[in-house]
């Protein structure tokens, strides 16, 4: 039987002021790992998981019941998959980010997690620390890749490149302002970078990227910068 979790809420500080925390669901069919997360991220103050699920179409479920911030899912489990749930909350959910944590270090689960919206790939030999940290990236708008498996996506990313793009003139054109926040996006910056830089405020860097996905139909932010490479709007740096 899993521990209790933790309510849902805010969490109150030594001075007795409350600080929003960041709700997790994590998704594993595995009940130890489970566990072993559970107490790991107890003890970040700044985190709580909120809900836990063993497959799929239970996380799913989860999701739209307890509308975390982030969700840990796992790529192979009983039913379906991982990326068939990865898929399922973006299109319920698609404000939630979702970090994909499992063994598989295969390039074909990297290429379609991301494909399938997830905002970071991590496998689950990283420290517990790296865990927690990118599950604050991922909730600040960064993407998160293995350095190792990062060259197979940027190789992907070339060949793909090198294909005729789809002719899409009769689409939805990006605005001016839109286009300097997805170059800027694909470039890997955060969303308070992109307002820093563009001297607007974050909620609007945030509103621009989802007006951004919804237009062009794509799912994450690393689709994006693919997008943004293939169409030559940003220069690969050195």
């Amino acid at each position: 039987m899993s521990p209790p979790l933790s309510e849902p809420g805010s969490r109150a500080s030594s001075n007795g002021q409350t600080s929003e925390r960041i709700r997790i669901v994590i998704v594993d069919d595995h009940d130890l790992y489970r566990r072993g997360m559970q107490a790991v991220i107890g003890l970040e103050p700044d985190l709580e998981i909120v809900a836990e699920a063993a497959s799929g179409v239970e996380a799913v479920e989860k999701v739209f019941e307890f509308e975390p911030d982030v969700v840990l899912l796992d790529v192979r489990m009983p039913g379906n998959s991982g990326i068939e749930a990865c898929t399922a909350i973006k299109e319920k959910a698609p404000d939630t980010k979702i970090l994909i944590l499992t063994a598989s270090d295969d390039e074909s689960d990297l290429f379609s997690a991301i494909k399938a919206g997830a905002s970071g790939y991590l496998l689950k030999d990283l420290p517990t620390e790296q865990i927690a940290q990118s599950v604050r990236m991922a909730h600040a708008g960064q993407s998160m890749i293995p350095p190792h498996m990062a060259s197979q996506l940027i190789a992907e990313f070339s060949r793909l490149s090198n294909e005729p793009p789809k002719d899409e003139s009769t689409g939805p054109r990006l605005t001016d302002r839109e286009l300097e926040v997805l170059s800027l996006v694909a470039r890997g910056k955060a969303n308070k970078e992109i307002a820093t830089q563009l001297f607007i405020s974050e909620n609007t860097v945030k509103n621009h990227v989802r007006n951004i996905l919804e237009k062009l139909q794509l799912h994450s932010r690393v689709e994006a910068a693919l997008y943004a490479m293939r169409r030559n709007l940003i220069e690969p740096e050195a």
